[in-house]
């Protein structure tokens, strides 16, 4: 189950629901549960067989979602009905309903083999001169095997069609049940009543070999259609089995083997290399790296020492750490991953609409398409009632819309599962599918274009100074402070190694920089305002300052006394990858905008250095949104790229929003898309992931549609038996299903 406040007054569960089997189903459940006053949302996805139903919980309650739903002759699962909480994936429900397809199916193949063999043989010289049965004792025999076939091994079609009869609305079963229904009762009433047939309808035309094999055809398509819909959601369930069972923590100074659902906040948790790390932490102590492929897709281990952070469901390699953990159960990045690819494996792409607009309609054209078939043989063919039936049964069993249902879930399940697994975290299934629909991309500068973080990209001395002196005098006063381009400073000092002297009567002048003694010398290290105030003339510098801030780089200037020591250069790099990624962009043929908040020319320098068509500095947050909306105005579908709180706003406008794992909770919230590790390659993977999912469903309607538009005519024209319409029909929901299980080669 997913529980999610919706509102202040609304939730929204995801429940699985037993009993679909086709995209006629889906509609019939969503109409159910619609239906019910107090429920404002709700999608059924054939694919992952769950509702998810968003309704106010002061209005309505899960009781009456599952009363209505069970009117129209489906089960909707209950919270409780998996204690306390449903499984998010398909789980062992899924491999109860396999088993008892396989049940049904070995119990209809048992008896189908002797069915056809006998059918055959009995139509024999060598049967009459050899058996001594009559025909007519010969088909009652028939009559008996064929009986358990459709009652027992074929009663979910049966009780499917009469709960479609009662609510109006034919689906698939209808299909199955009438054709293999028709063919069954005239068979019957051609052993039982012989003599109320006309002469021309003998006793020797009976079919129980077409309806038993229908049967037992159609349930060979179920059973390799469950199996394949089971490696569909693999994605997800392998998500779920990262959690470890256990986890080692240390109480009162004992190490203690407890659940991993028994880690609280704030406890000391041992990991041994090899272990999974059971919850989100940080390192209190030890080194090691740790694989994160599954959460963040990313290949490499990554170094892990104090301070750093770890998350649950992750590889320890080669090293023990003790980690206190930061949060636990739902809480964890893992748990957050899951819920949404949950969401978004449950949810409908746009397209899907199609394919409910031509279910609404596609089981009553069948049933009148293969009425006037029958209707056809009998009067203008000239056929005989039961050659004529055959066609009719034939255009029935074909025309079942299974695939046509199977078409978009399963290829968005698929697709967002692969996203998972690369680290890119699709929030619905509109969002991988618009994706590939972008034609503009607007970044952000700071940490999505640029890293982040400050470095110190220049040092330049000036008169008696060389370069360490220089940083060794900045980095002294400046380990004294806390702001960040003092903490960039002092940090590249460190990773240096240059040795720095003690610093008294140190002052931290807010808003200009820093000041102290070192061995006597008076030491200022700030901004140009504060060299001014202090009488530090700064024309050795008059040509590089201008430099550095064409190029986006922040001037730090160093004077002992009076007279300027040098400056530094500080700034936020653009992403390695960045030009890479722009450059890829363009060659798919969209266009890319830098939108920031920064000046003219450190935007536009950033600008170059990625790449980027066009910057637009200066905007504020509000104005980034408005900048956004005016590029859909110009009828384009526009993704942002962003990481920060000041980019929600048009995150939340742009068609497509996309939010960096490395970024603020709120963008990550915001955006449809969340690349979990940060990094700008994953963008492009993305976009081709959408492509490829989008190709995908559409092949997949083509398959669905091929057989039916192929095999419904020559099924009218007598040109197909009901045993090859069975068999293709159970082949085109494969086919779909095969062909989806295709993106998973994605790479």
């Amino acid at each position: 189950m997913t529980l999610t406040p919706d509102s202040a007054r609304s939730v929204t569960l995801s429940l699985p629901v037993e009993g679909m089997t086709c995209a006629s189903c889906v509609l019939r459940v969503e109409r159910a549960l619609l239906s019910v006053e107090g429920v404002s949302e709700a999608n059924v996805n054939l694919g992952t067989e769950k509702a998810t139903v968003t309704f106010d919980p002061g209005r309505v309650g899960v009781a009456q979602l599952q009363e209505r739903v069970a009117k129209h002759g489906y089960v909707l699962r209950a919270p409780e009905a998996a204690g306390g909480r449903t499984p998010s994936a398909p789980g062992q429900e899924a491999d109860s309903v396999l088993a008892s397809l396989k049940k049904d199916l070995s119990l209809s193949v048992v008896l189908t083999v002797p069915i056809l063999l006998l059918s055959m043989v009995s139509m024999t010289a060598w049967y009459s001169q050899n058996v001594p049965l009559s025909l007519r004792q010969t088909n009652t025999f028939l009559f008996l095997l064929t009986t358990p076939v459709l009652f027992i091994s074929g009663r979910r079609f049966f009780s499917g069609f009469w709960s479609a009869i009662r609510q109006r609305t034919p689906d698939m079963n209808t299909l199955v049940a009438v054709g293999t229904g028709s063919s069954y009762a005239y068979s019957a009433f051609a052993v039982l009543f012989p003599e109320w047939l006309p002469s021309t309808a003998s006793a020797q035309h009976v079919y129980f070999d077409s309806a038993a094999t229908i049967i037992t055809l159609v349930l060979v398509g179920k059973v390799l259609e469950r199996s394949a819909k089971h490696r569909v959601s693999d994605a997800l369930r392998q998500l779920m089995k990262l959690q470890p069972p256990v986890a080692t923590v240390v109480r009162a100074g004992e190490e203690r083997q407890v659940a991993a659902s028994d880690v609280i906040v704030g406890d000391v948790v041992l990991v041994r290399p090899g272990e999974r790390i059971p919850s989100d932490g940080i390192v209190l102590s030890g080194r090691t790296a740790v694989d994160e492929s599954m959460v963040t897709g990313e290949s490499l281990p990554v170094e892990k020492g104090i301070g750093d952070a770890v998350v649950g469901g992750t590889v320890n390699q080669n090293g023990s750490i003790e980690l206190r953990a930061t949060a636990v159960g739902e809480g964890t990045f893992l748990a957050h991953i899951i819920r949404m690819v949950e969401r978004a494996q449950g949810s409908k792409a746009p397209i899907q609409a199609l394919a409910d607009r031509i279910a609404s309609v596609f089981v009553p054209v069948v049933i009148g398409a293969a009425l006037l078939a029958l209707i056809l043989w009998l009067t203008v063919g000239g056929a005989l009632f039961p050659d004529a039936l055959l066609k009719f049964v034939a255009v029935l069993v074909i025309a079942c819309p299974c695939a046509l249902g199977l078409a978009t879930p399963t290829a968005i399940i698929v697709g967002t599962g692969v996203g998972a697994r690369l680290g890119i975290l699709f929030k619905d299934a509109a969002a991988l599918e618009l994706l590939h629909e972008v034609r503009s991309v607007v970044f952000d500068k700071t940490g999505t274009i640029t890293e982040g973080r400050l470095s110190v990209v220049q040092v330049l001395p000036v008169g008696e100074h060389d370069g360490n002196d220089l940083l060794a005098l900045a980095g002294a006063v400046e380990r004294q402070s806390e702001h960040p381009i003092a903490r960039t400073i002092a940090r590249h000092v460190a990773s240096l190694g240059i040795p720095v002297a003690p610093v008294s009567s140190f002052e931290s002048l807010t808003g200009f920089g820093v000041a102290g003694l070192i061995e006597g010398r008076a030491v200022t290290v700030g901004n140009d305002a504060l060299m001014k105030e202090r009488g530090v003339s700064l024309s050795p510098a008059a040509t590089v300052v201008p430099r550095l801030g064409k190029q986006g780089v922040a001037p730090v200037f160093v004077a002992v006394g009076r007279t300027l020591a040098g400056v530094l250069g500080v700034a936020d790099n653009v992403r390695q990858e960045a030009p890479a990624v722009v450059a890829q962009l363009h060659s798919m043929g969209l266009e890319t905008i830098l939108l920031t908040g920064d000046a003219e020319e450190a935007a536009s320098f950033v600008g170059r250095e990625a790449g980027i068509e066009k910057v637009i500095a200066r905007v504020l947050p509000e104005a980034k949104a408005r900048t956004v909306e005016a590029l859909q105005k110009e009828g384009k579908k526009v993704a942002v790229v962003g990481d920060g709180i000041n980019d929600a706003p048009a995150l939340a406008q742009a068609d497509v929003g996309v939010a960096l794992g490395t970024g603020t909770d709120i963008a990550m919230e915001t955006a449809s898309v969340t690349i979990v590790r940060g990094d700008l390659v994953s963008l492009v993977h993305a976009i081709r992931l959408s492509q490829r999912t989008l190709t995908t469903i559409r092949q997949n309607f083509f398959w669905a549609f091929f057989y039916n538009i192929i095999g419904i005519p020559l099924a009218a024209l007598g040109l197909l038996t009901p045993m090859i319409a069975a068999a293709a029909m159970a082949f085109s929901s494969v086919s779909v299903l095969t062909n989806s299980l295709r993106l998973k080669r994605f790479r």
